[in-house]
């Protein structure tokens, strides 16, 4: 009887060309925080500037968050035919030109278009981004060493989004949509020296198209229905016939995928239990959170009188958190494994946002949103990497891309959907409302949404360590099984000896 054995690859060598290409492809999620952190802290100021409601501001969000989800499947794709190398430098600049072209904008129409072509940008960087460091980076210690600091970059970004972007709009809000311009420029010209080529796949087949309409405009119709709810009414033909169109579309979708030749997404990936939870656990961190920054930013300018530069230094102390111990993840998954990471942080993130709810009408800071802003950066260096480690283990090189976008499009798609209906949740209860008190009576139960949304991360997270279990107890039932077969092949040869 033989036993196989597989051993694992070599450790490789990190030289500075190597630190070179990895430093420019997490500059993609570093621009990718510093936007989002920038964006948010200058909401306020956008709205009082252009004299837009919450249920139309939101889209200066949902619009760039569609863009990016609703074709990060699409972009996954592209990268694995096209070339990773190729696909980033293209889309890193279209991503420079339309940040500064945005800056411009007069009306809040524009704003948002630019908005959703800088998403549309955004989803073809990230998943080129993320494949090239799972191709480039051996599975394992090598791998987990390199996403952890892809986490790092992205926390870096947001926190420097936060100081940058409460500091710049102190002197316009329109300097907040032109700084990452500048800053993609310089990650291009980098890019072109650094990232290796990729060759072109002429055996992966073609695109689908038809796949990336449906999905897409399935998503659009979701998000409208559900923050047009709001004036249009709930069971009113508008918001019924979204919804009914939304469900047509995904299953249109998923009929396509199903018979398509070179489907966007082979169904198939969505076997594998883990990618399946890192998708629906990361569905429920990033929409959780892009919703709680919302809130915490109108509480803290709104209600307390803070400034935006005041403001981003309230949220600052978990972007640092995850900064600082981010580089540590990849180790903590090779010792306690992915699961357990998971778990840990799906729980924080749900005894912080538990903790917001005190909020009050002249709550001091340090003893309400100070411990939830700790928690929830807690949770997020914990949880965040051990989920990209989870989304693109066990994937084969050339589905990197395919694992990347699906990751990335549950990220974006659950900060769209939260979003939308923690706004329409806030719009239903503020309109009219000028007290502190009214507007506390809008903002909690919008808490109590994200609280919701997080303890169903942790639920995700719980099935995953129950899985973990019974993986063990199947390994050992069956290392038990081989012990007891080769003490029995044991006996056999010694019973010649005895006779």
């Amino acid at each position: 009887m033989t036993q196989t054995t597989h051993t694992p690859p070599a450790r490789m060598t990190w030289d500075a060309r190597l630190w070179g290409a990895l430093l420019v492809v997490c500059g993609v999620i570093f621009l990718d925080g510093l936007d989002v952190s920038m964006v948010g802290m200058s909401l306020p100021s956008i709205g009082a500037d252009l004299g837009v409601s919450l249920s139309s501001l939101q889209w200066v969000v949902t619009g760039y968050v569609l863009g990016y989800g609703g074709l990060l499947l699409l972009g996954g794709r592209t990268a694995d035919l096209l070339g990773r190398r190729r696909v980033f430098l293209i889309a890193l600049a279209v991503f420079a030109v339309v940040s500064m072209l945005s800056s411009l904008a007069t009306n809040p129409e524009l704003l948002i278009a630019a908005r959703f072509v800088k998403g549309i940008a955004a989803a073809f960087t990230a998943p080129a981004a993320l494949s090239i460091i799972t191709t480039t980076f051996h599975e394992g210690p090598d791998r987990n060493r390199a996403l952890s600091i892809f986490t790092t970059c992205a926390a870096s970004g947001f926190s420097m989004g936060l100081i940058l972007g409460g500091a710049l709009t102190e002197v316009g809000w329109r300097w907040t949509f032109l700084m990452p311009g500048p800053v993609a420029l310089i990650v291009f010209l980098f890019a072109l020296k650094l990232i290796p080529n990729s060759p072109r796949d002429k055996a992966a087949g073609g695109y689908d198209v038809p796949g990336a309409v449906t999905v897409t405009g399935g998503m659009l119709s979701l998000v409208y229905a559900v923050v047009g709810a709001e004036h249009a009414g709930w069971v009113s033909v508008q918001t019924i016939g979204l919804f009914v169109l939304s469900v047509a579309l995904l299953t249109a979708f998923v009929l396509i995928e199903q018979r398509t030749k070179h489907p966007l997404v082979r169904l198939g990936i969505l076997r594998a239990p883990a990618l399946r939870r890192a998708n629906l656990a990361i569905l429920t961190v990033f929409g959780a959170y892009v919703a709680f920054q919302l809130i915490g930013t109108m509480y803290l300018q709104n209600l307390l009188g803070w400034s935006a530069f005041e403001t981003s230094l309230g949220f600052l102390p978990a972007g640092l958190l995850v900064a600082t111990l981010s580089p540590n993840a990849g180790k903590l998954a090779d010792r306690i494994g992915t699961e357990r990471m998971i778990v840990a942080g799906m729980a924080l993130f749900v005894v912080g946002y538990a903790l917001s709810l005190r909020i009050g009408p002249e709550s001091a800071y340090f003893a309400t949103v100070f411990p939830t802003i700790m928690l929830i950066g807690l949770g997020f260096a914990i949880a965040f990497p051990a989920l990209n480690i989870q989304a693109t283990n066990g994937v084969p090189d050339h589905e990197q891309g395919l694992a990347s976008g699906l990751f990335n499009t549950s990220n974006q798609v659950g900060g769209a959907i939260v979003l939308a209906i923690v706004t329409a949740v806030i719009s239903g209860r503020s309109a009219g409302v000028t007290s502190p008190e009214g507007m506390l009576s809008a903002y909690k139960p919008a808490l109590g949404v994200v609280t919701g949304i997080a303890a169903l991360g942790l639920i995700i997270g719980l099935t995953g360590l129950r899985g973990l279990r019974a993986r063990r107890e199947a390994e050992a039932a069956e290392a038990a099984q081989l012990e007891a077969v080769q003490r029995e092949l044991a006996a056999e040869e010694m019973e010649p000896a005895v006779r």
